[in-house]
């Protein structure tokens, strides 16, 4: 939340200085750099016992101006994310918060596209602990982080693999794997 406040005031800042440049295909350097933001909470950030938005990841956020006081880039190193959180989390706790946007239905080609269904029991890896959050709207939260890779530039295409890639860590989480004994083993 903080973070969020300091990149807006640093960006209006510099925004301030002159013309703000806008690719046709994004957003501006200044859009670019505060939507970050729900791209990054939407896959870094959880539920937690004391923290309905916990990020389970570092970040250092660089921003570059340039000798007139103008925006000129911004790099955002992420760090130590809580992997282990994928596959496990406590009851009282929430999977990454990019699982249960998917689920809301805000984007139902998603759920086709994924060939997944809008309940989240129906997947072991997202259903160990708490499925919903009172503070968070999932079909709100899905609409700013698709809107997000827009103004990042992403193409369809790129969304399209990113989305593919979470519906397939839900199934992935579903798949039992067994052993096949080998003619020389005793049964």
């Amino acid at each position: 939340c903080y973070t969020k406040r300091v990149i807006q005031y640093f960006a209006s800042i510099a925004a301030a200085g002159g013309a703000c440049k806008k690719d046709s295909n994004k957003g501006t350097l200044e859009d670019q750099i505060i939507q970050a933001n729900p791209a990054l909470e939407a896959f870094g950030n959880a539920k937690t016992l004391r923290n309905d938005n916990s990020s389970r990841f570092g970040k250092f956020i660089r921003i570059h101006f340039g000798t007139s006081g103008k925006l000129a880039s911004a790099d955002i190193e992420t760090y130590l994310l809580e992997k282990s959180r994928v596959t496990f989390q406590l009851k009282a706790e929430r999977n990454y918060h990019i699982f249960f946007q998917i689920l809301s239905n805000a984007k139902p080609e998603l759920l086709d596209m994924l060939l997944i269904t809008n309940n989240p029991y129906d997947y072991s890896y997202i259903s160990q602990g708490e499925v919903t959050v009172a503070s968070i709207n999932d079909s709100e939260e899905l609409l700013a982080t698709d809107n997000a890779f827009d103004v990042l530039g992403f193409t369809p295409d790129e969304k399209m693999g990113v989305y593919k890639l979470t519906g397939a860590i839900m199934h992935y989480g579903n798949m039992k794997f067994k052993q096949k004994q080998r003619e020389e083993q005793a049964e």
